[in-house]
């Protein structure tokens, strides 16, 4: 699969203990060196970046683009996932005698135009600032050969579909395209039918409540100050963490809870700058702290190997969203665990997200559970079912502190298509997560 790469490709790779493709590699990376558009759904961790950036840079190689007329870009939703994919391309790039260029709101303009004039072939950007440098005439897409939307239903989550819908039009027609997203519904649908041609489709993702590697629990606790206490013993006991709450105020509150009893946290959220935000992520990711707290928007720069223990703090919004949030564990093929912490009040919310979201649950009381609070000693324990507590009532107080983590119980949609063929590589679906689609037309 590698052999068809330039020898400085594959030298690069060698050095980086890449000598095998992972499945997702080998699903997509024939069709997009054939020039062919490719959809694909594959697990976080799974190898993607290289499943569309090696094309991209075989492609590439052995020309120069023009000043501010970039020849590949790459849209991501968020400046945290834009550093990820430079990161894992750029070594590779630079192999190549091809420069990259990473663009995303919070930063100043001037160097961000200095290096498009000074030549970018491949662009890696945040939606916003790209239209802003296209309107304002310092980058050009007359050149495009290759764009990729990753995570696009993220994209479309932060409201981004129109920027996108904009952005991806402005390209040459019959430019190659390549989307890459955890849903094919709503609006991701809307681009795939928009700018794709009769795309090559290849799902490896198995729904998160697939991943046999990945144990999940609900945890009834008497109220608020129980959670917190709950909270600091399960990152005790696990490991590496990351604990979700649903408003940054939240976020805050808790990793100062966290850090008063002895546990090296940081937050992560959206109030946060772009350098304190990477700063708390490089932490993490080394291990200087054992444990982030993080807002739903700010996990989607969460892309850490080996995070042992993911905590619903407060309960996702949808079964979406809590499959996304535990799938920051897990990762390649790794075990992990996931607790959601909730009170007597909301348990049946709770336990209904769960069932949509198809993940089979082990059920704990915090006052009967396993201390301390080990994955093994999780999964060993408590019942299938809710389990019937009399806790008595927590008095909560008001404010951030206050909330109790009930899930807002919408439920998403999964639509079925028709079209035009396609083929599809596809592992594991289970409960009420299917795949959106099977073939799209022209």
């Amino acid at each position: 699969m590698f052999g068809e790469f330039p020898a400085a490709l594959i030298d690069v790779l060698a050095t980086q203990g890449i000598t095998t493709p992972t499945p997702v590699q080998a699903a997509v990376i024939p069709d997009a060196m054939s020039g062919r558009d490719v959809l694909g759904r594959a697990q976080t961790g799974s190898g993607k970046t290289l499943a569309f950036g090696l094309p991209i840079l075989a492609r590439l190689a052995g020309k120069k683009s023009r000043p501010c007329h970039p020849r590949a870009v790459v849209i991501v939703p968020t400046r945290e996932l834009a550093n990820q994919v430079a990161k894992a391309i750029e070594p590779l790039a630079g192999a190549m005698h091809l420069k990259m260029v990473t663009v995303y709101g919070g930063t100043p303009y001037e160097r961000q135009t200095r290096q498009l004039r000074q030549r970018a072939d491949i662009v890696v950007a945040t939606p916003g600032r790209l239209d802003d440098l296209l309107e304002q005439g310092y980058c050009f897409f007359d050149d495009i050969q290759v764009t990729v939307l990753d995570e696009a239903d993220h994209l479309c989550d932060l409201g981004f579909y129109p920027a996108v819908d904009k952005l991806v039009g402005m390209t040459p027609a019959g430019s190659q395209r390549m989307l890459l997203s955890a849903t094919l519904d709503g609006d991701v649908d809307a681009l795939v039918r928009t700018h794709l041609r009769n795309p090559q489709l290849h799902e490896l993702d198995p729904a998160a409540g697939a991943v046999t590697t990945m144990t999940h629990h609900t945890l009834v606790v008497g109220g608020f100050k129980e959670k917190i206490e709950v909270a600091a013993k399960l990152v005790r006991a696990n490991g590496k963490s990351i604990v979700f709450t649903r408003t940054r105020e939240a976020a805050i509150d808790l990793a100062e809870s966290l850090n008063d009893q002895g546990i090296d946290a940081v937050d992560l959220h959206g109030d946060l700058s772009q350098r304190v935000r990477e700063r708390n992520l490089h932490k993490f990711s080394n291990g200087h702290v054992q444990a982030v707290v993080a807002t739903d928007v700010a996990a989607r720069g969460i892309h850490v190997d080996s995070v042992d223990l993911v905590v619903h703090f407060d309960a996702a919004s949808d079964p979406k969203a809590y499959l996304h949030r535990s799938g920051r564990t897990a990762r390649a093929g790794q075990e992990g665990c996931v607790v959601t912490i909730t009170t007597p009040k909301f348990i049946q919310q709770v336990v209904r997200l769960q069932r949509e979201a198809g993940v089979q649950v082990r059920h704990h009381d915090s006052r009967t559970a396993p201390q301390p609070m080990t994955a093994t000693a999780l999964a060993e324990s408590g019942t299938e079912g809710p389990v019937k507590t009399q806790h008595p009532a927590g008095k909560f107080k008001g404010g951030a502190r206050g909330r109790s983590g009930a899930p807002a119980g919408h439920k998403p949609r999964y639509s079925g298509h028709k079209g035009g063929s396609s083929s599809s590589s596809r592992s594991g679906q289970t409960g009420g997560r299917r795949a959106a689609a099977k073939t799209w037309g022209k």
